[in-house]
């Protein structure tokens, strides 16, 4: 099937030229991941049920082994494990450098408790 430009393919770029990282959410099959696969170099896809498990294991022991790929990097329904989000805050801090990281993920909020950024 051949991807359809959208208004948001633009405005994606447009942040990942400022930002370090750029939060996507909407309800599912609004094209979320979909939009941000024409952009992202690398994806790790956290619902595939090959590696479902394997991903939430390791986010729960060193979260930061998921973030390893060439930026941006795409992390679809990051909220599978909250605990992503403090990682990836962490390396958006530390490396200094805008594009890193693009998450998606479906409207269903993650669970604060699992998490200490904002």
């Amino acid at each position: 099937m051949e991807y359809k430009h959208r208004i948001a393919d633009q405005m994606l770029a447009k942040k990942l030229a400022s930002k370090g990282a750029i939060l996507i959410e909407g309800p599912k099959w609004c094209g979320k991941t979909t939009t941000a696969e024409q952009q992202a170099k690398s994806i790790l896809y956290m619902d595939n049920p090959a590696s479902l498990e394997t991903n939430l294991q390791m986010a729960e022991i060193d979260a930061s082994v998921l973030l390893d790929g060439e930026t941006p990097r795409l992390i679809d329904e990051w909220q599978l494990a909250p605990k992503l989000w403090d990682a990836i805050r962490f390396e958006v801090d530390h490396r200094h450098d805008v594009g890193q990281f693009v998450l998606t993920g479906s409207a269903v909020p993650a669970d604060e408790k699992d998490m200490h950024h904002s």
